[in-house]
């Protein structure tokens, strides 16, 4: 196989939307990535045109994806580069399609908290789907505080990462110890 695979850095531009397909469910959103350069004659950074991509996510990945991101936030999407050619009203226009492998927040610009999904078993059997998306309102998912498909951590708004410094040592110490 021959694919281009590509690592992007930038932000999310619209809502991710999740669909559930016969081959497994789809989280599409649009992705910003804005080059910033060097400026030696200003001596300040700058930045340059932005790319817009559409980026899909298959399966679990998706399904995360759908219940942990939000329009704004700063992401890493690597996977396999897609170009395609359409004609709309008369014109040829080219899009540019990210099928991705692996997505995550970019922690130089903030802070994470992963979260283990838990899998569930399917009429199919163990393993046959990823369940219901967490914070799609969905039978046996549960409900999330901040309503955008995330839990809240103590000391938190809803609308931005922990604040590092409200977090007690112990509390460190003992989640480390006890996480499976």
């Amino acid at each position: 196989m021959n694919d281009t695979t590509v690592t992007l850095v930038g932000n999310v531009a619209t809502a991710v939307e999740y669909r559930e397909t016969a081959t497994g469910g789809v989280a599409r959103f649009r992705f910003a990535v804005t080059a910033r350069r060097w400026d030696r004659e200003n001596g300040a950074w700058s930045d340059g045109p932005t790319s817009f991509y559409t980026v899909s996510a298959w399966r679990s990945l998706g399904a995360n994806l759908a219940a942990s991101v939000s329009v704004g936030e700063p992401l890493v999407v690597h996977g396999r580069l897609k170009v395609r050619e359409d004609e709309r009203d008369g014109q040829r226009k080219t899009f540019v399609d990210v099928a991705a492998l692996a997505v995550g927040h970019d922690l130089s610009r903030g802070t994470a908290a992963f979260r283990r999904a838990a899998r569930q078993e399917t009429a199919s059997g163990p393993g046959a789907g990823v369940g219901s998306v967490p914070g799609s309102g969905s039978a046996g998912a549960p409900e999330l505080a901040s309503g955008r498909g995330r839990e809240v951590p103590a000391g938190a708004s809803p609308d931005g990462p922990p604040d590092p410094w409200e977090v007690v040592p112990e509390e460190v110490t003992t989640r480390l110890v006890t996480a499976p």
